[in-house]
């Protein structure tokens, strides 16, 4: 079965942009995907945009004919594992628009001092009070949800902090492991196949990140595709001895 064949599971940051920067080659592949009829989503570790706010940032860089849908993030991949698994429904957040936007879609009250459940996104705002906040509840008894466990976020010609880093913080100060939800663990492609009605067996994972997107296919029977556009490039492949099915340097090579 060829990956055309297949649902594409698509990357964003390092694969269809850097920051702010459009990666050449990501909006002619998915034009391409569009007049194809290949149907994708965009699985992010970004829990910080909500559904309109992600479509509306790829607008303004040209690409065009994406639906809110198309968009699951590990907020909302963290806050639907939490509402199907895990008892409470009282929840407090470190995050933006995009992590409020998934707690509330699943029925979560936003309580911030009897939280069942403290989720930590990453946002680029957030203070110190609020921090000591989530880690009062959590010593309290609330369980430490991370969306993801990103270590760093591709930015113009260089990274930025990612969430895993913040995540990591409240683990040591907290001694908790907490749950990790995003790429690339279980719950968060469990998660992603259940909101496309989709089986692993007929999905395509593309990205760029070796140890989020390729590690995530690999470990949950999904296709890779690698694109040296973003955090990884072959060298780490090697080096890393994590070895997707397919290597592009510009999607345009998949058209």
């Amino acid at each position: 079965m060829s990956w055309k064949d297949k649902t594409c599971f698509i990357d964003l940051d390092g694969t269809m942009y850097r920051g702010d920067e459009l990666i050449d080659g990501a909006i002619e592949f998915i034009d391409y995907l569009i007049a194809q009829d290949i149907p994708y989503y965009f699985i992010t570790n970004n829990a910080m945009r909500t559904h309109a706010q992600n479509r509306e940032k790829m607008e303004r860089m040209g690409f065009h004919g994406i639906r809110d849908e198309a968009f699951f993030t590990s907020a909302m991949a963290s806050a639907a594992y939490a509402k199907r698994y895990l008892k409470g429904n009282k929840a407090y957040y470190i995050g933006q628009e995009g992590m409020k936007e998934a707690l509330l879609e699943q029925g979560f009250i936003i309580d911030e001092q009897e939280a069942d459940h403290v989720f930590i996104g990453l946002d680029v705002h957030a203070s110190y009070e609020q921090y000591c906040k989530a880690f009062n509840l959590i010593q309290k008894g609330a369980t430490l949800i991370g969306t993801n466990a990103d270590r760093r976020l591709p930015h113009g010609d260089g990274y930025r902090i990612g969430n895993g880093a913040i995540v990591a913080m409240f683990q040591y100060a907290s001694e908790s492991e907490g749950l990790i939800i995003g790429k690339p663990n279980e719950a968060m492609m469990k998660e992603a196949l259940s909101f496309a009605h989709v089986d692993a067996s007929h999905c395509v994972m593309i990205g760029d990140n070796l140890e989020t997107d390729i590690l995530f296919g690999i470990q949950n029977q999904v296709e890779t595709i690698f694109v040296t556009s973003g955090v990884h490039d072959e060298h780490d492949a090697k080096r890393m001895d994590i070895q997707p099915d397919i290597i592009v340097h510009n999607l345009k090579e998949l058209i």
